[in-house]
């Protein structure tokens, strides 16, 4: 009897949680990615002053990019391993109240995706999470020098 794709499907393992496994840092990095989107969407909508048209349309690229790039790497992630990832964190999004907290966030995504990038063995994946890097470098850029 052929197995359908659908139950093939169901039978496919989900990845544990385990921190220092690859798994459990590719699914926390993803967690914190999909947060950053949530928290620098939030930022954005309570700029003002001086320099905000530029900070507001900085933070709007990159809320608005983030959850794609992110959605790449889960993806090509669970297809390289053939396991589902469990990003179920309880982890809530950062409360963001300055230029300078996003920049300082930025610089810590940016560390994390560093990481998870010298312990990745999936070459595409890898090239995945420098898209995310100039995101995050371009982004900076635009938030510390653009006002």
């Amino acid at each position: 009897m052929e197995t359908s794709l659908a139950t093939y499907r169901l039978k496919r393992p989900m990845a544990t949680p385990v921190a220092d496994s690859l798994e459990g840092k590719t699914a926390a990095l993803v967690s914190e990615l999909m947060n950053a989107s949530v928290s620098t969407h939030k930022f954005h909508l309570k700029i003002t002053g001086p320099g905000s048209y530029a900070a507001h349309t900085a933070l709007a690229s990159f809320y608005e990019g983030l959850p794609g790039m992110v959605d790449s790497i889960a993806e090509g992630f669970q297809g390289a391993r053939e396991m589902l990832l469990d990003c179920s964190s309880e982890k809530s999004p950062r409360s963001l109240y300055s230029v300078e907290d996003c920049v300082n966030y930025m610089r810590e995504l940016y560390t994390m995706v560093n990481e998870l990038q010298t312990v990745m063995p999936y070459s595409e994946i890898v090239n995945d999470l420098d898209l995310i890097k100039s995101l995050i470098n371009s982004t900076k850029y635009k938030l510390l020098f653009l006002q």
